[in-house]
């Protein structure tokens, strides 16, 4: 089984934020297989799928971003998922918008919902896909930034990265990290 991931924090006030581009892109997968956030488990929401015959379950967890890693060492746990397994989905403000970066392991960064991830698990040793949501301006706060959404002039751009976020999921499902980082990093 796979596990796949997006990190962001519950509720309509934030639903649109570019912190929550890691909740938006597996809402994307999940409208792709045709399935729904229709479980709890975890502190977490969770749809469960199968892509050419392998078993997926994406998860949204419900704890605030930055206490993302208790519903997802919760997750591993009830799932039986391995770290390799797992795919954590995530924005990051050091890349620019519309840039993709896989990587089969590594460090937290300045991400607080990564660093509670890997302060859970105890390990930097599973596959991530971050989301260049570009950086903040000289003058804004980088929380007052990451807390809003996409400028009009940002959108397309945003929901296409969206969709070749999507792409690399499935990749990754249907094949594994490297075969993901080969096609989408770029």
């Amino acid at each position: 089984m796979k596990l796949i991931i997006g990190l962001g924090n519950p509720g309509k006030e934030y639903a649109d934020d570019r912190h929550n581009a890691g909740f938006l892109a597996v809402e994307r997968l999940a409208e792709r297989l045709g399935v729904r956030f229709n479980q709890k488990r975890a502190r977490s929401l969770v749809a469960a799928a199968e892509v050419d015959g392998e078993r997926v379950s994406l998860a949204k967890p419900q704890t605030y971003m930055n206490l993302s890693g208790e519903a997802v060492r919760r997750l591993l746990a009830e799932l039986g998922v391995r770290p390799d397994d797992l795919l954590v989905v995530y924005d990051d403000v050091d890349l620019p918008l519309g840039t993709l970066r896989l990587r089969p392991r590594g460090g937290p960064g300045t991400h607080n919902g990564m660093r509670s991830i890997v302060q859970a698990l105890g390990t930097e040793a599973f596959p991530r896909l971050r989301l260049g949501i570009g950086a903040p301006g000289e003058a804004q706060e980088l929380r007052d930034y990451v807390l809003h959404p996409f400028q009009p002039a940002e959108r397309a751009l945003a929901q296409e990265t969206l969709e070749r976020a999507v792409e690399a999921m499935l990749t990754f499902i249907r094949h594994d990290v490297a075969t993901a980082m080969n096609r989408y990093n770029r």
